[in-house]
């Protein structure tokens, strides 16, 4: 299959990981003299990976394909995670992603059902590009209204990136950001002539020097779990757990849930918030008609 992801994004993604890797990190010897170049050489990343230095320079260069093989050793030479080995793959064109619309996407009514369900627990439901599809009341208590932003713009990591509030909400707004956006660079491999996806990174890049830098990083991750510490205005600190449910009949499709442990300040101060959001009369998404 044929990618059609320009060759050089490939290129700079392989430059961009092999100028963070030490000689000593894959277990050549470093002299300790200055080098030319930050991390490892070309040559150095063709040695390990036992190809011509010739044919990995044509790769960086964007001027031709690489095989299956090839890629699933330099994964292996330039110490790729899963989530950064499964990118390499999508920018080659070796990973399948079948053709779906681009059109405006609506809530899946499995998972329209369990938001529904969810009183307790904050959730939202995003899709591509990490627009946010459906949310219940205290997911807007607990992040932001999501019923004030106009729909084009209702996408997370925009909101993360244009509302100064959330600088202040995430504890740790730096490591919130850049997941956002790394996790963003991985849709765009999936689907790099979707228009809203440049025209999105496009937008942020202008409105914001992090963003631009972060994104030229070449990151990537997937929407897995984890932890975050929000400072929340109405209840003070919160300690969340985060998982991801993706929607079986549109991949595109995820759920996300912030939980707290059981008898924690943070599971006690949710129950708070829920009661706040009910006097505010704070709105959950309408399900699609």
């Amino acid at each position: 299959m044929t990618s059609n992801v320009p060759l050089n994004e490939l290129g700079e993604f392989l430059r961009k990981r092999r100028s963070e890797l030490s000689p000593r990190a894959v277990g050549l010897p470093d002299t300790g003299g200055p080098r030319r170049v930050a991390g490892l050489r070309r040559e150095e990343v063709a040695q390990l990976a036992s190809i011509s230095t010739d044919y990995y320079t044509r790769l960086e260069q964007g001027r031709m394909h690489a095989s299956a093989p090839v890629l699933d050793v330099l994964a292996r030479v330039l110490h790729l995670d899963d989530d950064e080995r499964g990118y390499l793959f999508q920018l080659a064109g070796k990973t399948s992603t079948r053709s779906r619309s681009r059109g405006r996407q609506k809530v899946q009514p499995q998972l329209q059902r369990v938001l529904d369900d969810l009183t307790a627990t904050p959730a939202v439901v995003q899709g591509r590009r990490g627009d946010v599809l459906a949310w219940n009341a205290l997911a807007a208590a607990l992040v932001t209204d999501f019923s004030r932003i106009p729909e084009k713009q209702r996408n997370y990591p925009r909101i993360i990136f244009v509302d100064p509030a959330m600088r202040t909400l995430y504890a740790d707004w730096e490591t919130s950001a850049r997941l956002a956006v790394a996790q963003l660079r991985m849709e765009a491999a999936k689907y790099p002539e979707d228009p809203r996806l440049i025209e999105l990174v496009g937008e942020l890049s202008l409105r914001d020097k992090q963003f631009a830098q972060w994104w030229g990083d070449h990151k990537v991750a997937a929407r897995t779990v984890g932890t975050k510490t929000l400072d929340h205005p109405v209840v003070g600190e919160l300690v969340l757990d985060w998982d991801t449910l993706t929607a079986s009949t549109d991949p595109d499709q995820n759920l996300t849930v912030w939980t707290a442990e059981p008898g924690s300040a943070t599971h006690d101060r949710l129950g708070i918030l829920a009661s706040w959001a009910a006097d505010q009369h704070l709105p959950a998404s309408q399900p699609p008609s």
